[in-house]
């Protein structure tokens, strides 16, 4: 498979190059790039092309920490529906966990994790083995998503610790002073780390039904990029379906315009079913419902496509170990 990128990231990379008072034009040019694909949220170009980009800027400009003036420019409508999905999380923990689900929408040439220990929270960051390890993107990739979550949490947020894999520079005083905490080059991984305290705190930005919505749009949007993926277009039609209490096997086999047989069979291939996605997708969108005080439980529960406050209830235990209201 081609590696792909969205399309915004030109945007970025050309106030990048005026802001040293260059004239991006030429460069694009010869590249064969287009700024105007980036007001296109669909457009996406090969990652390669991107990859150039960055190396031929990076020569051009011949200037020290690149990768901070670009997480500086860089701007949330860049990455489209996950930008705002994380705008809107409840917690710096569901933020992250969109974007390891929902990387693709950016990019296809990054894989990104998270793990935790007793007191910490770890979120790892790496390119794929196919492409070129450029430190300045590097560097733009760690920072840009420190400066989204100081949006969210406060300006004051400061991680832990910072792992970055590559070498430090002859001036590594820009990286102390951005990430203000331990900065350790040469590590294994990059990284981010932070207290439980910070990623789970409940945030007054947090909007889970808005935040919802974008997840709905992701979802789409990968399963068209991916065609093929039987799981991501079901999760698409179910989440569409539930609001109607009446999603179904053979609701989302006729949307999809395939036969329940065909449905169940192809689930199978992928060592999962029907019942398991929509109890996965009900589950995760109770959790983020039920952070949102502006809605009551029936409501929820209607969300959520249950016919009775009691089935809800009964389900939400299974979940959680808790009764929705307990849970709240």
């Amino acid at each position: 498979m081609s590696l792909t990128n969205n399309a915004g990231t030109l945007n970025t990379l050309w106030k990048v190059i005026e802001s040293y008072e260059q004239n991006p034009e030429p460069l694009f040019k010869q590249l064969g790039l287009d700024l105007k694909l980036a007001e296109d949220p669909n457009a996406r170009l090969p990652y390669a092309k991107v990859e150039r980009l960055w190396q031929e800027a990076i020569a051009l400009l011949a200037a020290p920490n690149i990768g901070f003036k670009a997480a500086e420019l860089w701007h949330p409508s860049s990455a489209g529906a996950l930008s705002y999905a994380w705008l809107t999380s409840a917690s710096l923990r569901d933020a992250f966990g969109r974007l390891v689900r929902y990387i693709r929408v950016t990019t296809d040439a990054v894989e990104c994790h998270t793990e935790e220990s007793e007191h910490d929270f770890s979120f790892f960051h790496a390119f794929t083995s196919e492409v070129a390890y450029i430190p300045e993107l590097v560097d733009f990739r760690l920072a840009t998503i420190m400066n989204l979550c100081r949006k969210n949490y406060g300006p004051s947020l400061n991680p832990v610790t910072v792992n970055i894999s590559h070498s430090a520079p002859k001036d590594s005083g820009a990286y102390f002073a951005f990430f203000r905490c331990p900065v350790h080059f040469d590590s294994p991984q990059d990284s981010l780390t932070f207290t439980k305290k910070v990623i789970d705190k409940r945030l007054g930005s947090g909007n889970p039904m808005l935040a919802q919505l974008h997840d709905q749009f992701m979802i789409k949007y990968l399963a068209n990029l991916d065609a093929d993926n039987v799981i991501e277009r079901i999760k698409s039609i179910i989440i569409e379906q539930l609001p109607s209490g009446n999603v179904t096997d053979n609701s989302v086999a006729n949307a999809l315009n395939m036969s329940r047989r065909t449905i169940h069979r192809r689930l199978q291939q992928e060592g999962t079913t029907f019942r398991v996605i929509l109890n996965e997708i009900r589950s995760e969108l109770a959790d983020q419902y039920i952070q949102d005080s502006s809605l009551n439980l029936n409501e929820i529960s209607y969300l959520l496509g249950f016919s009775e406050m009691s089935s809800f209830s009964r389900a939400f235990k299974r979940w959680t170990g808790d009764s929705p209201s307990s849970y709240r």
